[in-house]
């Protein structure tokens, strides 16, 4: 009996491929497994094989033709043999074509992009507007750029101090290179985000969104504007940083984070003010390249949201690199004076003063939604911070909005796992973001994540818990690779026994803390971290060693 040969899905995000050659032509015999044709889907390739045994009767599609995955390039059966009834029409085709929901997503960042591949993927119709750079601020400006450059400190600082491990090096830094190499890894990603909106069929626009009614939006763009209607929108246009009302602050001398990874010469000092996480991933940074930094923190401590322990460990690896730290210091002024700025400040009712080639500014961030004029679409939102539920719906029904622009945790991980879920709903699924699983991290040296709750918060709501706690000073791997400083903490709950949090400083952290998300998505206990087999010797077995304290009975500590 005659069978259709349907073009194959050869990876989870192509959509439809490219014939580039075939191997066989009508009326050749064909075997189970034989090749039949290569296929092409952006940068990705394979080759199509036959699932069945017979004639080629017809070719449907030839060399050069583009066929979506699922649909037909050939038939096969026996020899003779009547085949009219099974050839496709090409007119119904175009009427199902014709009834695909059509979805517009604002904002090509992290979360804007991962909603346009997942709608696109779910048959979606996908039209994605973009303003400035595809990856957002991000891969841009933000999270890789910056990794980038974390990246070559620890390079540095390794060849610097490797005599303890046998390794005698007198590294010089070549500032140009870092930058270089920051950018072309920015490049590359960027690239590759280009490469995936494409294979999907994501149609990109570049220009600015505005909203005109809850069905229509104006792109300008540099050839006029341009109006789209769509079913579905996905608003995902992230943050900005946010404007800090400091005298002196428009001074040459002050730049924001995205100053500070595009700089052309290395400062030999540098005051950041803001101790959160830019402010001191910048100050590892740079501290490393060998710049005198000094971190100015209005509040008791830096890294407010993450585990006491923790900070402190970090604020005496910033000190011990050279670094200046102030906490509970406010900026009352910046003054120019010619080739650096002077930081005033007030600190236990004195006034000082900081003086810096280059201050860094990073306090906060806000929703970049003024552009958008949500107004005329009716969408809900507080001081341009948009109001959605936990499908990521705003209080317009065909609307949704994700990432840095709804408020709440600004990274980029969230904006994705809300771009999934917002872009299901979108189709007709129910999906739900929860955030219990949403993992921080900072990429100091040595780094911390953390997950679930911390002890200060689980005090301030009176849940009642256990700790258990591992040095990894008790760790071989950890002792290799920085000399065991750090440790992981489990926070179990005492009477249900379930994982609340984790908090693990140390080596690999940011990558270790997947464990604690996934136990807490899992409802996992202690006991079932400790009945998994770590391997050895890894940093990962503190993790273990932690759960087993947790119950009073760990191995090594």
């Amino acid at each position: 009996m005659a069978k259709l040969v349907l073009m194959p899905k050869l990876s989870v995000v192509m959509r439809e491929g490219t014939i580039v050659n075939w191997y066989f032509k009508e009326g050749d015999e064909i075997k189970k497994g034989d090749v039949l044709y290569d296929v092409e889907a952006g940068k990705m390739g394979g080759s199509a094989e036959s699932e069945d045994e017979g004639t080629i009767l017809k070719i449907l599609a030839n060399v050069g033709d583009k066929v979506k995955c699922g649909d037909p390039v050939a038939i096969v059966g026996e020899a003779g043999e009547d085949f009219a009834d099974i050839i496709p029409v090409k007119e119904e085709a175009a009427e199902e074509e014709a009834k695909k929901t059509t979805v517009t997503v604002i904002g090509g960042g992290p979360g804007g992009y991962v909603a346009a591949i997942r709608a696109a993927q779910l048959g979606a119709d996908v039209t994605l507007i973009e303003k400035s750079h595809i990856g957002g601020t991000c891969l841009n400006e933000g999270c890789i750029p910056t990794k980038a450059l974390l990246h070559s400190a620890e390079l540095f600082e390794d060849a610097k101090n490797g005599a303890s491990a046998g390794v005698i090096a007198s590294p010089e830094l070549d500032f140009t290179k870092v930058m270089e190499n920051k950018q072309a890894v920015v490049n590359r990603l960027v690239g590759g985000v280009k490469t995936l909106l494409k294979a999907n069929g994501v149609k990109v626009i570049d220009g600015e969104a505005s909203f005109v009614d809850k069905t229509t939006v104006k792109a300008v763009t540099k050839d006029g504007e341009q109006e789209i209607k769509s079913d579905k929108y996905i608003i995902a246009v992230g943050s900005v940083p946010a404007a800090v009302p400091i005298e002196g602050i428009n001074s040459p001398q002050c730049i924001d984070s995205t100053g500070a990874l595009s700089l052309e010469k290395l400062p030999k000092s540098m005051a950041v003010i803001g101790g959160g996480v830019i402010g001191v991933e910048m100050a590892t940074a740079y501290s490393a390249f060998g710049t005198k930094v000094t971190v100015i923190e209005m509040l008791p401590r830096l890294l407010m949201n993450i585990d006491e322990d923790a900070v402190k460990i970090i604020a005496s690896s910033l000190e011990e690199k050279g670094v200046d730290i102030m906490t509970s210091t406010k900026v009352v002024s910046i003054s120019d004076n010619g080739g650096t700025a002077v930081v005033n400040v007030e600190k236990d009712g004195e006034r000082l003063s900081v003086e810096a080639e280059k201050v860094l500014v990073c306090i906060g961030r806000r929703a970049a939604t003024a552009s958008l004029n949500l107004e005329a679409a009716g969408i809900e939102n507080e001081r341009g911070v948009i109001k959605v539920n936990d499908h990521q719906e705003t209080n317009v029904r065909n609307i949704y909005a994700i990432g840095d622009c709804t408020g709440g945790v600004m990274l980029a991980h969230v904006a994705s796992m809300q771009g999934e879920v917002a872009a299901e709903n979108a189709l007709g699924e129910d999906s739900r973001y929860d955030g219990r699983t949403n993992p921080a991290c900072v990429y100091t040296s040595p780094e911390t994540a953390s997950v679930g709750y911390t002890e200060e918060r689980a005090k301030a709501e009176g849940v009642s818990y256990t700790v258990g706690m591992f040095d990894l000073g008790g760790n071989g791997k950890s002792i290799i690779m920085n000399g065991g400083k750090g440790f992981v903490k489990i926070l179990v709950h005492s009477r249900t026994k379930k994982i609340l949090g984790m908090q693990i400083i140390g080596p690999r952290a940011t990558d270790l803390i997947a464990e604690g998300a996934l136990a807490i998505s899992m409802n996992a206990g202690a006991g079932d971290i400790i009945k998994t087999i770590h391997a050895h010797p890894t940093v990962s077995e503190a993790v273990r060693e932690a759960a087993l304290a947790a119950e009073g009975r760990a191995i090594h500590g």
